[in-house]
């Protein structure tokens, strides 16, 4: 039996073996395999199943394609020819002197000019996508409840027609703005509280014809359809349990509101039709925030304007999976395989798309995913980009050290990518971290995926890998939102943080920063014969006399190293602008950090005065003058 156990594994893509990322092969067990295979709808309880099931079975997809021409993603003809830079952040971490507690909308829209002026491209920032609102907590923009909406928290209230400032408790406020964690609970409360009183008011004023007035509202209503409806439905249910002390997720509901087309639900539904509307008028205002911020980062002189994040997957208890369950595997989790990061491997927590659901469907699910996404989008990193092929499953009950690839239609979904790239005109970056499967990048680099990479992990067998080695096709980046800043990377705050928590032993964390010391020696050192850094900040470093005129210098000079890459587009992450050390989330911890929370020190008023932040810009200008 175990023979038809396998084949039948192999034709609906799940793979039986694996070689990780240390070289070694990983045979996966005939639980796992069952599990797997029921996940996705396969039963396979005994040999009859197995048989039947086989006799049925699809052709496996294709784990290698020849990239067709209908299957390249756009790329303007000045990027192809040029190389850009632009700046990345995390929009709740912003503060202004306007700010209720969270980086909003206008904040983004701001930063956006400010960034144009100094000439940069592009305006990166984290997803967007909508969590819980019912459960702010629950704040991890890579664990969306569902990836076509927004999240109504980074909404900037002030900004909403009608607004006035007795709407809202300015006290509740300033407290919140002067935090230097973003006390999402409070900024939730505080938001909805003043939208809630806001909503007669505009509805009332609200009744022309122009951009922020009933017929626009109601056409976008109209134009998002039944995906928009449900999930105004869930977030109103979402609401309704948390106040009588349940859960924010449908998994914890009552059976009879466990699908979206119960009678219980339908009733709901019929009895609470203007809180339906709140929600759906909270997403059309996020929409048109953002839309606006895309437009004023254009009018900066931006060329490709905002450049968005897709996550790679929805939270299993969220809207998308409630709304559409066949559409989803709840039985099985994403994540990642064991590496030299992570012996253990990685649980995401996700619940992926169902391949054999997007084939069914014509990939028209994947398809109305991108086209919502990239709507406001001049530029779109898909995170983990190798799920276009596979992706890594973790049945129920099983630890991630025991979960396997199982392979989605890559021809169709690179297809569908390149159709939502071209008809919004949006380029298209891959992060393809972690373990890439051979001949991967070379079908990203064919289907115009820019590849990205980070000067952390571009690595020779002795060093770091010199910015003129980087390839043409790609993002550069200092480093991303899991890793430390350049300061905190400097100083071993991520190494001694992974021993706190426990992922490193002493040795290993003693072997790592060995490594490193020897990195950033031949990293001050090139710097040095550039003539991107003086002799005294040179001598000071490899001597350890860490002075903040030497970190600067040496931020300022490690900026100008990578922006003379080859590579088309160069990212300069916030943090590194304000001086920032501690990363915004150390993979594998919840409650042990505040992940997601900490706020920049500097305002955005003042980082337009900051010195660091003049010369670090100033300096990849130089290096990536507009052509």
């Amino acid at each position: 039996m175990t023979a038809l156990l396998d084949r039948l594994c192999e034709r609906h893509g799940i793979a039986i073996s694996y070689r990780d990322q240390m070289g070694d092969v990983r045979t996966v067990s005939e639980p796992v395999k069952r599990a797997l295979l029921e996940a996705i709808g396969v039963p396979c309880g005994d040999e009859a199943a197995l048989r039947r099931a086989l006799a049925e079975a699809p052709e496996p997809p294709e784990a290698q394609v020849e990239v067709q021409d209908h299957q390249r993603c756009f790329l303007p003809d000045w990027l192809d020819r040029g190389r850009v830079w632009g700046v990345a952040l995390q929009l709740y971490q912003l503060r202004s002197a306007r700010d209720w507690g969270i980086g909003d909308f206008e904040d983004l829209a701001r930063v956006g000019e400010q960034a144009g002026a100094l000439g940069a491209d592009f305006l990166g920032v984290n997803p967007l996508h909508a969590l819980f609102l019912a459960n702010p907590w629950h704040c991890s923009p890579f664990s969306p409840s569902n990836r076509r909406f927004l999240n109504p928290l980074y909404i900037a209230v002030d900004r909403v027609a009608g607004f006035r400032e007795e709407l809202a408790d300015g006290e509740e406020r300033e407290r919140l703005r002067g935090l230097d964690m973003v006390d999402y609970a409070g900024v939730a409360a505080l938001k909805l509280a003043a939208l809630r009183r806001l909503w007669p008011i505009w509805r009332e004023r609200a009744s022309g014809n122009g951009p922020d007035d009933r017929a626009a509202f109601d056409a976008f209503r109209a134009e998002r359809g039944m995906p928009l409806a449900r999930h105004a439905l869930f977030e109103a249910l979402s609401a309704h349990f948390v106040a009588r002390g349940g859960s924010a997720g449908w998994q914890g509901w009552p059976e009879p509101f466990q699908r979206p087309d119960g009678e219980a639900v339908q009733a709901f539904e019929a009895k609470n039709r203007d809180e339906l509307a709140f929600q759906c008028w909270l997403q059309w205002l996020a929409d048109r925030q953002l839309e606006t911020a895309k437009r004023r980062a254009r009018a900066a002189g931006m060329r490709i304007g905002l450049y968005l994040d897709l996550a790679v997957g929805d939270a299993p208890d969220g809207s998308a999976t409630w709304a559409d369950p066949e559409l989803m595997v709840t039985g099985a989790r994403i994540g990642a395989p064991p590496d030299s990061f992570n012996i253990g491997g990685q649980d995401w927590g996700l619940s992926p798309l169902s391949p054999a659901t997007l084939r069914e469907r014509k990939l028209a699910p994947y398809e109305a995913t991108l086209e919502d996404v990239v709507r406001h989008a001049g530029a779109l990193r898909i995170d983990h980009v190798m799920g276009l092929r596979q992706l890594f499953f973790i049945p129920a009950g099983h630890p991630a050290s025991e979960g396997t690839y199982l392979l989605y239609p890559l021809a169709e979904m690179l297809a569908a990518l390149a159709e939502a790239s071209h008809k919004r005109r949006t380029v298209i970056i891959g992060e393809d971290l972690g373990t890439v499967p051979d001949g991967f990048r070379e079908t990203m680099a064919a289907a115009e995926i820019q590849s990205y990479r980070l000067l952390y992990f571009e690595r020779l067998e002795q060093g770091l890998k010199p910015p003129q080695d980087w390839p043409r096709q790609a993002l550069a980046c200092l480093s991303t939102h899991d890793l430390p800043p350049l300061l905190g990377w400097w100083q071993g705050d991520d190494v001694a943080l992974q021993q706190e928590f426990g992922f490193m032993d002493e040795a290993l964390a003693g072997t790592e920063l060995t490594r490193r010391r020897d990195d950033q020696r031949g990293l001050v050192e090139g710097l040095a014969a550039e003539g991107l850094l003086g002799g005294t900040e040179a001598r000071a470093l490899l001597q350890d006399r860490l002075s903040p005129s030497a970190l600067e210098a040496l931020a300022v000079a490690v900026h100008r190293h990578l922006a003379r890459a080859p590579s088309r587009l160069f990212a300069v992450r916030l943090e590194d602008l304000a001086g920032e050390r501690l990363a915004v989330n150390v993979p594998g911890t919840h409650d042990e950090h505040p992940n997601w929370r900490r706020r920049l020190g500097p305002t955005l008023e003042q980082l337009a005065d900051s010195e660091l932040a003049q010369a670090i810009a100033g300096g990849v200008a130089a290096e990536r003058p507009k052509r």
